[in-house]
């Protein structure tokens, strides 16, 4: 059995209700979903703990950082490239060194970060 509801269709119909009535009924409709509001979250809140649903699970942690960790291999590829490129163009071979030196430490710091 799940927990109870408040129909859709219910508060659909109070609505057109309402609007035939117009505003002199307000206070009274007003009332009126409150209370049907209110049982049905009484009726959640004692609900047995069993028929609640459980919480989706969330992912394991490993999974996440698997993606995270080739969004980071792709991204310093693309990185490199151009970093690289200018290094050699402005430092020659000491600069390339120095760029892609660069570009490992910060893959180094992500992947052994502290989580």
């Amino acid at each position: 059995m799940t927990t109870p509801r408040l129909p859709r269709d219910d508060l659909t119909a109070a609505m057109a209700a309402r609007r035939e009535l117009g505003p002199d009924y307000d206070d009274a409709f007003i009332e009126t979903v409150v209370d049907r509001i209110e049982e049905t979250l009484d009726a959640r809140a004692a609900a047995p703990r069993s028929r609640r649903r459980a919480p989706a699970p969330e992912p394991r942690h490993g999974d996440r950082d698997r993606d995270h960790s080739l969004a980071m291999a792709v991204l310093s590829l693309l990185a490199a490239i151009p970093l690289s490129a200018i290094a050699v163009v402005n430092a020659g071979l000491p600069g390339l060194l120095i760029a892609l030196a660069g570009i490992v430490i910060v893959n180094f710091t992500y992947t052994f970060r502290p989580r």
